[in-house]
């Protein structure tokens, strides 16, 4: 079972549900010819797909377009169901920094077909993670940068407050939908910038205060 760590700290959580939020910036939603959503867009990974800092990213064969996605990843602490405004806060208690790996060509292929797009987001390796800064030691405030640089170059930076859905409207609605339990991770959603990865690229993900990280394609 995959586990996650505690930045300064030797507590581990194990790792229960990926929950991922699609389109949550609208200049992204609009880069990928998408209209700008009006709940947010809930799709799920395994646990298996997560991998670390330092890890390497496998590239699918059957892909021929990759994608990287940077992302605040939210930390579940606490068990919570139809959760009120504060509920939903207070059931956070950390926050990384993440990867959610995308196969766009399969994407847009399930898409136009109008199948589901599970294939093009659950694949091993596909979802990557920092150690996590629990809520007591640093509140996010909105304002922080979130960047991905590939290779040294700039391709996705924006800030935190810029997401339509915050993340206690995030675990709010999801929720009211499917049990959050302590360990679930959610993957909050990726700024404009998006671009296909090739083998042998690096990956510099970050969220100013909060965590960095750094992977290769393989």
């Amino acid at each position: 079972m995959k586990k996650v760590k505690i930045k300064n700290s030797t507590k581990e959580f194990t790792v229960g549900k990926i929950v991922c939020v699609g389109r949550n910036y609208a200049e992204h939603a609009r880069e990928l010819g998408n209209e700008v959503p009006k709940f947010p867009i809930i799709f799920l990974k395994p646990p298996s797909t997560l991998i670390y800092d330092g890890d390497n990213i496998f590239h699918p064969s059957y892909s021929n377009e990759m994608h990287h996605e940077v992302e605040l990843v939210l930390l579940i602490g606490k068990s919570v169901k139809n959760a009120s405004d504060e509920e939903a806060e207070n059931a956070i208690i950390g926050y990384g920094v993440g990867l959610d790996m995308t196969l766009r060509d399969l994407q847009n292929e399930y898409r136009k077909e109008g199948n589901p797009w599970t294939l093009a987001k659950s694949f091993d390796t596909c979802a990557v993670i920092s150690e996590f800064v629990l809520k007591e030691e640093y509140k996010i405030t909105g304002k922080e940068e979130i960047e991905l640089l590939k290779n040294g170059n700039i391709q996705q930076k924006s800030s935190i407050d810029k997401m339509i859905f915050p993340p206690a409207e995030i675990v709010k609605y999801i929720s009211e939908r499917m049990t959050l339990e302590p360990g679930d991770l959610i993957y909050t959603g990726t700024p404009q910038g998006v671009s296909k990865v090739e083998k042998g690229d690096v990956l510099k993900s970050r969220i100013e205060h909060i965590a960095e990280i750094e992977n290769i394609i393989e």
